[in-house]
C-alpha cells in the first residue's frame, strides 16, 4: 500500500465563502435592523465589532462566523434562527 502524501490547505479553485449566502444573510441583518430602527453603528457596537465590519457583514462582503451570528442576533433581541429564517426566506429556500 502506498503512502499518500498529504497537501496543504484547499484544493485549487474551492473556497469556503458563499458570497450569495453572505448577500442574503447581510440583507436580513439590514432588514432587522432598520425595523427596529437601529443605526448601523450602534448595531456594531452592541455587538462588540467594529462599524466597518458590520458594514461588510450587511453587503455580503463577510461570511460570519456562528459566533459572529450569535452576537448580531443578540444585539437585534431576536434568536439566531430569526436571522438564519430571513436569510433562508431571501434565498428561497423557505416560503415566508
Amino acid at each position: 500500500m502506498q503512502k499518500r502524501t498529504v497537501q496543504r490547505g484547499r484544493p485549487a479553485g474551492s473556497t469556503t465563502f458563499d458570497a450569495e449566502l453572505a448577500q442574503a444573510f447581510g440583507a436580513a441583518v439590514r432588514a432587522l435592523r432598520t425595523e427596529r430602527g437601529i443605526a448601523q453603528e450602534t448595531l456594531a457596537n452592541l455587538a462588540g465589532v467594529e462599524r466597518s465590519h458590520m458594514g461588510k457583514v450587511e453587503r455580503g462582503e463577510h461570511q460570519p462566523t456562528l459566533s459572529l451570528i450569535i452576537k448580531i442576533a443578540g444585539a437585534l433581541e431576536c434568536s439566531s434562527a430569526v436571522l438564519m429564517r430571513r436569510t433562508e426566506e431571501l434565498l428561497g429556500v423557505v416560503k415566508s
